[in-house]
This record gives structure tokens, C-alpha cells and sequence, in this order.
């Protein structure tokens, strides 16, 4: 196995639909409010972020080290797990067994339903027990659904004595299907392909339940409710399952503060919490943490269910809030939905 470098960023998730609640964007959130002021509704990952997992087998895909993918007859073999859930890591190698001197493993990537530029690839480098990005070669902006990803590579490799690299894929956008052909360059002259190799790309699915279109809040007034429910609809359990609830507001030189906002959760077994709001990512903007309702890992088939009400207080402007919920794993958010209102006086 051999070591590499490089780095992709993704684009923000947009909201599956919701019921009895304002429709989700399309691919951008509210200009302040849900992209900026939560932390989860926009789908970057950064070189720290994704770099520093562990080895192959005790890392967060769950998969073993991995074995030699293919045949003896096979001089290039590439394997790829059958699902890649948005924000979790899925498991893929490459087998060489034909010696290869200071040559170029290239990764072509095909989309379906989201950007090939939202891709994240890495492999396990052995020497610094790392994993790290791979090199992003130049597609254009023609065709975003295509993509390429390589790295450099010298081993000795035959049919007795084959050679793996750990790989690893995450997509951090939309659901969809992804097709991957891996190829090696062996800096002789010769160019090795393995099949193409496919995957689905999902996630849990989520709605918001009890908010109308049109909502209105009065100050110093009754709470509205509201429900939350993620479920987790993949083959893959989710370890770090988060949710969030944002807001922004701002008229007449007035911005949404949070004190003048009451958001509460409802908690088995403890009754309503009160849930602070923070400032954060876009000022005026703010954000708020919500209270895990289940069992970490989400496993598949499981429920999480986030029970809200948000109240508006005496003094706070009267202005139209944009507000909402994001659903994220980990830096990753999969799920974002828009409930806005309006602050009225009586």
C-alpha cells in the first residue's frame, strides 16, 4: 500500500420535502439564516476535518483491512461497497498484481443527482497511518456530473504477491448513483482499466410535521409546535446524528436578538428544556443545537424524533423570521427545511 494528497469541497443539501410546512429551497438556504448561522446546513469538509481518521478496519466505514479485491488473471482490480450514505465514509480498494514504477492510479467519477465536485476521495497512507486526499484532476465546468481523482504509485505487484490500497469515498451533496473506473498508468508505457463499479448514494429521510405555511407568532404570546423526525432509511448506521434550529431576522436597522426568541424541546422523561440560541456564522444570525432524542449510532430502521415549540418574546421586533432545521452527520448536513414566520404585534 502507498500514501497521496488533495482535497474537494461539496455543495449545501437541499430539504426533502415536508409535510404541512413551508417547501424546501432549491439549492441554496435562506441568504443568512439556515446557510450561515447553522453550522450543519452547508456541506463543507476541510483537510483537518477528513483527515484524520484511522486505519483501515477501525475507522468509521466498519469495514475490515482490506483483502485483495479480483482474480490472478485480473492485473488491475477495483472493488466499491454497494452504498454510500451522504456523510458517512464507504469502503473501496484497488488491487494490483503487475509491478507498477512511479506510475498514476486515475479515479473517473460519473454523477447521477448531484455534482461530481461534492465528492470527497481518500486512501490510507501506510507510512503516516493516515488517510489522505486525493490529487482532483482538471474536468472543466462542461460536464458536472464527471470528475477524476488520482494519485502516484510504485509497487511490486504479481499474480503471487498482489498489492492493496485502502480507498474510501464520501459524497456529501444529494442522493443519487455513483460510477467510479479505476485505471493505472505504470509509467511504462501501458494502462491497466478494472470495470466500472457503481454505487448508491443515500440518506435518512426526514420531515417536519405541525408548521403551516403563513405562520405567524405574536409577541408575548402562545408557543407553536412543532414536530422533527429523522429516520434512518439506509443500510448504514449513523454515528453522529445532529439536528439544528436556526434563525434570522431584521428590519428597520433591528435584528432578531436571542433573547427574543423562546425555543424549547421536549425531552422524554424530563419534560420541555429550554434550548439556547446562539449567535453564530452570519450576525445577526443564530443557531441552536437541538437535544439527541435517540440512541447514537442511528441504526438502520431507527427513529429520532426532535418535539419543538418556539415562542416570541415582549420586546422582540416585528419582522419576518427566517427559520428552520437542519439534520446533519457529523460536518455533513443532509437535510435542511425552512419555517419561516411573521413577529405581529397582537
Amino acid at each position: 500500500m502507498v500514501g497521496g494528497l488533495a482535497l474537494l469541497i461539496g455543495a449545501a443539501a437541499p430539504a426533502q420535502a415536508a409535510t404541512a410546512a413551508a417547501p424546501a429551497e432549491a439549492r441554496s438556504a435562506p441568504s443568512c439564516g439556515a446557510a450561515a448561522t447553522a453550522p450543519m446546513a452547508a456541506a463543507t469538509r476541510t483537510n483537518a476535518a477528513v483527515g484524520a481518521e484511522t486505519a483501515p478496519g477501525t475507522g468509521p466505514t466498519g469495514s475490515p483491512a482490506p483483502a485483495a479485491t479480483g482474480d490472478a488473471a485480473q492485473q488491475l482490480a477495483y472493488s466499491l461497497a454497494p452504498e454510500a450514505p451522504i456523510g458517512l465514509w464507504a469502503s473501496s480498494n484497488l488491487t494490483l498484481r503487475t509491478p507498477v514504477s512511479k506510475g498514476t492510479v486515475r479515479l473517473d467519477v460519473t454523477t447521477q443527482g448531484f455534482i461530481a465536485a461534492s465528492l470527497l476521495m481518500q486512501r490510507y497512507d501506510e507510512k503516516s497511518h493516515r488517510w489522505v486526499d486525493l490529487d482532483v484532476q482538471p474536468t472543466g465546468t462542461e460536464q458536472p456530473d464527471k470528475g477524476a481523482f488520482s494519485f502516484p504509485l510504485s509497487v511490486a505487484a504479481s499474480p503471487d504477491h498482489p498489492a492493496t490500497v485502502a480507498l474510501r469515498v464520501q459524497a456529501i451533496d444529494r442522493p443519487g448513483r455513483l460510477a467510479v473506473t479505476a485505471s493505472v498508468d505504470d509509467g511504462h508505457g501501458h494502462t491497466y482499466r478494472a470495470p466500472t463499479r457503481n454505487t448508491v448514494v443515500d440518506r435518512p429521510t426526514a420531515t417536519v410535521t405541525g408548521w403551516p405555511r403563513g405562520a405567524s407568532l405574536v409577541r408575548g404570546g402562545a408557543a407553536k409546535e412543532f414536530e422533527l423526525t429523522v429516520k434512518n432509511t439506509t443500510k448504514r448506521a449513523y454515528p453522529a446524528l445532529n439536528a439544528e434550529y436556526f434563525a434570522y431576522g431584521q428590519s428597520d436597522g433591528r435584528a432578531l436578538a436571542p433573547k427574543d426568541l423562546v425555543l424549547q424541546q421536549y425531552v422524554p422523561g424530563q419534560g420541555w428544556q429550554r434550548v439556547s440560541l446562539v449567535p453564530g456564522g452570519c450576525d445577526p444570525g443564530m443557531g441552536a443545537e437541538l437535544i439527541p432524542t435517540a440512541k447514537k449510532p442511528l441504526a438502520p430502521g431507527a427513529t429520532a424524533v426532535y418535539r419543538m415549540r418556539v415562542a416570541v418574546a415582549g420586546g422582540a421586533p416585528l419582522v419576518n423570521v427566517e427559520a428552520g432545521v437542519s439534520v446533519g452527520a457529523g460536518n455533513t448536513s443532509f437535510y435542511y427545511q425552512n419555517l419561516p414566520f411573521k413577529i405581529r404585534a397582537k
